[in-house]
């Protein structure tokens, strides 16, 4: 329990020193992600949250701006959500999803249904994003056996996406740091190249490039041959690979060449469902596309609990119906699928944003971050400035001229660099080797998108300074 000591700062309500939170942490807590070096990443330590702040022990107040990680869109501290989730588990904290069903799964799950694209009447819950990832690739293989076409498993994805950590999802994963030692499933998956269009070389228009990357997938189908593969899987917005925003049309088309060649097309909107690009799913209204698959998760409770869901389109199911397969089961689940205190979390949060009207809000505030992001590209050490929605991303890159030692040095620290001033002055920032990616709570005003990207304009010039 969270208590205020002195109207600022939060302290555990036992007690315990800050010092040794961080200490048992340090010693105890194998971190995600976490170095291997033998030293502690001694992590500050988060006491309490206030709308789109995080407050540390001593009460200093950060700008959350990755909105812990894409998922805080409703904000922190909110009263209601933790009476919500109080009172379910109060009233049923678990049930077997074997054995029952519970209304706030069903309610749910017709909620989610009113409010997706097309004909994803279907969900799946899972316990998070990647967990939702997995038994969607599962379901693919799933369906291709019960169609009687058990060779056509194989999945494409791209360079640069995330897809989650279980092994399929990681799999299919193409961020190459997080490769790093760790075995993934080789044989059932083809990555294709880079999709963000500021790496095109020079003299090559954005509609070229997007051909080109078009026919990066068609060329791959093509290659193992349409009868090997099963799915094409995507970020609408390649979020932790660098906020990477692919062309106009790129999504319609890759979708078209799936339907060309009977290739499932999944659309992971872990990071982009749920207000981030103004919309409750960004497929459709954003992108154009009605994806035969959907996967979500973070935002879908705003981070206050964990869960995750992947959408089945009706065409699917009745093409295994329509096999004689009416009676198969699909022998994927977890322990906490549907879990009931999740999903009155997830029902809350939807009703916060209906109520609020987030996702107006969004869409309002949405010109204002797009340009003072766009701004920051007037820094000399600034490559690119990009995003869309409620999502950014800065990327360091050399001067003309440079040494190749400082080119390096951009390269490996301008990220660390950058995070490290924006946190003394009170703003959180994700680094990403040369980058930065902000996602901040969606109820941020215009106002407080001017003090994050003041900060952030700051520290910048403060880095540029050091480093060119």
């Amino acid at each position: 329990m969270l208590h205020q000591t002195d109207g600022s700062a939060p302290t555990r309500g036992n007690g315990t020193p800050p010092e040794t939170i961080r200490e048992w942490d340090n010693q105890h807590y194998l971190h995600p992600w976490e170095s291997m070096g033998g030293g502690a990443a001694d992590r500050a330590i988060a006491a309490g949250g206030e709308g789109i702040y995080l407050i540390d022990p001593q009460g200093k107040r950060y700008i959350d701006g990755p909105g812990g990680m894409w998922c805080v869109q409703i904000g922190y501290g909110r009263t209601e959500m933790g009476q919500a989730i109080a009172e379910q588990a109060v009233r049923l904290a678990y049930h077997s999803p074997w054995s029952f069903a519970s209304e706030p799964s069903a309610v749910l799950a017709r909620k989610l249904a009113e409010l997706a694209p097309g004909d994803l009447n279907s969900v799946f819950f899972t316990t998070g994003g990647s967990t939702a990832v997995d038994s969607a690739l599962r379901f693919a293989q799933f369906y291709n056996n019960a169609r009687g076409r058990p060779d056509k498993k194989l999945i494409i994805a791209r360079e640069k996406a995330y897809h989650g950590s279980t092994y399929l999802a990681a799999s299919v994963s193409g961020k190459e740091r997080d490769k790093n030692l760790m075995d993934t499933e080789r044989r059932l998956v083809r990555l294709l190249p880079n999709v963000n269009p500021y790496i095109r070389p020079e003299g090559t228009s954005v509609e070229a490039w997007c051909e080109a990357k078009v026919a990066d997938l068609e060329n791959a189908i093509l290659e193992a041959g349409p009868d090997q593969v099963a799915a094409f899987i995507a970020e609408p917005v390649l979020a932790s690979g660098g906020a990477i925003v692919p062309p106009d049309g790129y999504h319609r088309r890759t979708l078209e060449v799936c339907r060309k060649h009977d290739v499932l097309y999944i659309s992971d909107e872990v990071v982009t469902a749920f207000g981030r690009l103004g919309h409750w799913f960004a497929s459709e209204q954003v992108f154009g596309i009605v994806p035969d698959i959907i996967t979500i998760a973070k935002g879908l409770t705003s981070g206050y609990l964990p869960l995750g869901a992947m959408m089945v389109s009706d065409r699917l199911l009745e093409d295994i119906r329509s096999e004689g397969h009416e009676n198969i089961l699909f022998s994927n689940g977890y322990t906490y699928s549907g879990h009931p205190v999740s999903c009155a979390a997830a029902l809350k949060n939807i009703e916060i944003f209906e109520r609020e009207g987030l996702l107006e809000h969004v869409r309002a505030v949405t010109p204002h971050f797009q340009a003072r992001l766009r701004d920051l590209a007037r820094h000399e050490i600034i490559g690119d400035a990009r995003g869309v929605g409620l999502i950014g991303c800065i990327e360091g890159a050399a001067a003309p001229g440079m040494s190749e030692q400082g080119r390096l040095a951009i390269d490996i620290e301008f990220g660390e660099r950058v995070d490290a001033k924006c946190d003394e002055m009170g703003l959180i920032v994700r680094p990403l080797i040369n980058m930065c990616v902000f996602s901040p709570p969606l109820i941020i005003t215009e106002a407080q998108i001017d003090q994050m990207f003041d900060i952030l304009d700051t520290a910048v010039a403060q880095v540029q300074d050091e480093m060119l």
